[in-house]
């Protein structure tokens, strides 16, 4: 059924998808059960990944491939596919000791689907520990599709090379003014509309961390990153921290159709912070909501900061 015993194995960069070793967040696998697993993480380096909650996203969305073939045995060139995600940060830790360091992630699995014995869908709860201290919490599943259940699924979209080639034949949108989002001018995932409250997906398919390797659809941590820009952006000029997001991945975006990004404030959640609703929608159809809870604390994390470990 697996792959992995219990001695720790050591995370190469084909193991999590990324064609860029530097970009590896996960630096080993243990299992502990039939279903749990300890995996190593290593935030020492992590220039070019954002605040936490892309940091923490990035890195549990390369648990993902590390599971599903070193855990479960799932095949090179099948396709994963995001279902649903949600995270709560710590940010009282966060802040006191900043992102880095070396965090293990505690994950139990759950509802694991099996097609033929193959392993088709899982559902991942994740803890983040660095130095016996919890920093984050994360729920996630996704689904696993042979390639011939994908093609088929896909049709001419499937194809990465064609689908890139589209998206980089017409002229890259102007990114939002960067006083509402504050970072890179690279990294501005929105472009403006006339609507203060509405913009178009900015999809730059020479991002490093984005299109680290052909994609023939917008990858889910830049739906995420677009749902913590839009809100960050309305809240100009107040700033805040996504301290926690609740996502559903309804449909994938396409790379050669616009696709359009609502958010509208909602009432507070139950404990008092700011909360948002983000949709995206393409040729009409909903693709991608989000909840987003912002903090009150004014002061985000410090990015990678050196920690023991």
């Amino acid at each position: 059924m697996t792959s992995v015993a219990s001695r720790p194995l050591r995370v190469e960069k084909g193991l999590v998808h990324k064609h860029d070793a530097g970009q590896v967040l996960l630096a080993g696998l243990e299992r502990l059960g039939q279903d749990e697993f300890l995996i190593a993480a290593d935030w020492t380096d992590t220039a070019g990944l954002g605040d936490g909650a892309v940091l923490l996203t990035e890195t549990i969305r390369q648990t993902f491939p590390l599971l599903s073939h070193a855990g479960y045995g799932v095949p090179f060139g099948h396709r994963l596919a995001w279902s649903e995600y949600r995270y709560t940060l710590n940010l009282p830790s966060l802040r006191e000791n900043g992102i880095g360091g070396r965090p293990d992630l505690h994950i139990r699995c759950y509802d694991v689907i099996r097609r033929r014995e193959r392993v088709t869908g899982l559902s991942l709860h994740v803890t983040v520990v660095r130095d016996g201290v919890q920093l984050a919490t994360a729920h996630t599943r996704f689904t696993i599709q042979p390639p011939a259940i994908y093609d088929r699924l896909r049709g001419a979209r499937g194809d990465a090379h064609r689908m890139l080639e589209l998206a980089r034949s017409r002229p890259l949108p102007p990114p939002v003014a960067g006083a509402g989002v504050g970072e890179e001018f690279r990294d501005v995932v929105l472009s403006p509309t006339d609507a203060p409250d509405r913009w178009q997906l900015r999809v730059d398919t020479h991002h490093p961390l984005y299109f680290d390797h052909p994609g023939d659809h917008a990858p889910g941590i830049l739906l995420l990153e677009a749902a913590k820009q839009a809100v960050r952006t309305l809240r100009h000029p107040r700033v805040g921290v996504a301290e926690a997001m609740e996502t559903v991945f309804h449909r994938y975006v396409e790379l050669d159709s616009p696709c359009w990004v609502d958010a509208q404030l909602l009432p507070d959640d139950q404990l008092g912070r700011a909360r948002f609703l983000v949709t995206m929608h393409q040729e009409g159809r909903l693709c991608f909501t989000a909840l987003v809870s912002v903090a009150n604390q004014e002061q985000a994390p410090e990015q990678a900061r050196p920690a023991a470990g």
